[in-house]
């Protein structure tokens, strides 16, 4: 199965479960819709073509200096027979350029996206809610990156578009702790070899209910991916395993 069916039947998936949100009776679901932000830290390897860096480090400092457009936004539907679903799209676009005092440099535009859809299923406990869920991660990026030696014959630029989804399955638990407060545990592993060799994210934190209606989302969260396509060494060659972390806070508005 190619990326382009993938990506159709992605889409398919979350028209189809809009749809089924929109000609259900209103007072049958909640919602909730969530912007938020993540300090983020890159960490792990890559390659690209020719390229391979065995070190990568992007700190929370780094993405800012060299940020130029971002968004995250969670949206989350539960219908009162237990069954729900998900959707969380994060997107950044970065460009820098690194230079060396004997006139080498490094200058790279890197814009990725990822998209994550679920469908859930919720049991309810005395205080506390269980989600199991299945669904996608879709990983899309587009990486522009020149390379310039000052001491060997190397001026190499290339321009990477690589997407592809991975399938992922989970847990989630909330745990109310008081009234206004609870506690967040979540975990999911996938890939299995249908594009990632393997991909998985844990979160942890506290959510806090400010009113009715808003609540503060405070957590930690990470995400691993391990994914490799064609032969390194080639040309057209792509590494990305990296682990994506750091602490999150969001807005939830629910209605």
């Amino acid at each position: 199965m190619d990326i382009q069916t993938l990506k159709k039947i992605s889409f398919t998936f979350t028209i189809g479960l809009m749809f089924l949100s929109n000609v259900a009776l209103a007072d049958d679901w909640s919602f909730q819709l969530e912007p938020y932000a993540l300090a983020t830290t890159i960490e792990g390897d890559a390659g690209i073509g020719v390229v391979d860096s065995p070190d990568i480090e992007v700190d929370f400092d780094t993405i800012l200096e060299n940020l130029e457009m971002a968004g995250m936004l969670h949206f989350e539907a539960h219908h009162t027979s237990g069954w729900g679903f998900a959707l969380d799209y994060g997107f950044m676009d970065l460009q820098g350029k690194v230079s060396s005092d004997a006139g080498g440099f490094v200058d790279a535009s890197v814009r990725q996206g990822v998209l994550e859809g679920l469908v859930i299923k919720r049991k309810h406990y005395p205080n506390v809610f269980v989600d199991s869920f299945i669904g996608f991660r879709w990983w899309d990026n587009d990486i522009d990156v020149r390379i310039k030696s000052a001491v060997l014959p190397i001026d190499f630029e290339r321009n990477i578009e690589e997407d592809w989804v991975d399938p992922i399955l989970g847990m989630r638990i909330l745990v109310h702790i008081t009234p206004n407060s609870t506690m967040v545990l979540h975990g999911d592993v996938g890939g299995f070899g249908v594009s990632s060799d393997i991909t998985y994210s844990m979160q942890a934190g506290i959510m806090y209910r400010m009113t009715e209606s808003l609540t503060l989302d405070m957590r930690y969260k990470a995400t691993w991916v391990d994914y490799e396509d064609g032969s390194s060494g080639k040309q057209g060659y792509f590494k990305y395993d990296t682990v994506t972390h750091g602490p999150l806070l969001g807005l939830s508005y629910d209605f």
